[in-house]
């Protein structure tokens, strides 16, 4: 097996930099590089779609919500891990394009509420399909039995570095 990138460049900082332990990189920049190439693979379903980037996690966490599919903007924010603002842009989007609709809550008049509409629901519903098989395939070198361990390795290093965050 050659050595990828990454470990070419550990190996060059090895040869230049004897003193220091360059290993972290052979996970740090493998992960960085993993998540550009899934993103790349993972993404077309969605622009075909006619989706932006993100919209598709709009949608997809208010389906998640259970009927009647609605959360707010906040909740949506901490969901999908973006600012308000940037789900504004995204309901914006999708609003117009018919898959979300916006009412205002009734405990609170200046919020407002996001709910799938029945054509988000049924896009929503095609393109998880589409995602999960996508998901499926890009991880089909690993055995069912290297997934569950990549999987807790994960978790486990999130963990570690969201310790301790509010």
């Amino acid at each position: 097996m050659q050595p990828d990138a990454i470990a070419a460049i550990v190996e060059q900082w090895k040869r230049e930099r004897p003193d220091l332990d360059a290993t972290p990189m052979l996970v740090v920049g493998r992960l960085f590089r993993l998540t550009d190439a899934l993103d790349q693979r993972l993404r077309p379903p969605f622009g075909a779609a006619g989706l932006g980037s993100g919209d598709f996690d709009l949608l997809a966490a208010l389906r998640r919500a259970g009927e009647p599919y609605v959360l707010s903007a906040g909740e949506l924010s901490r969901t999908v891990m973006v600012t308000t603002g940037a789900i504004t842009k995204r309901v914006d989007r999708l609003e117009a394009r018919g898959l979300v609709a916006r009412t205002v809550a009734e405990a609170d008049s200046r919020g407002r509420l996001i709910t799938l509409t029945t054509e988000g629901v049924a896009l929503t519903d095609e393109l998880i399909a589409i995602h999960l098989d996508n998901q499926r395939r890009l991880l089909a070198g690993l055995s069912r039995d290297e997934q569950a361990d990549l999987a807790d390795l994960l978790e486990r290093l999130a963990l570690t570095l969201t310790s301790g965050e509010d």
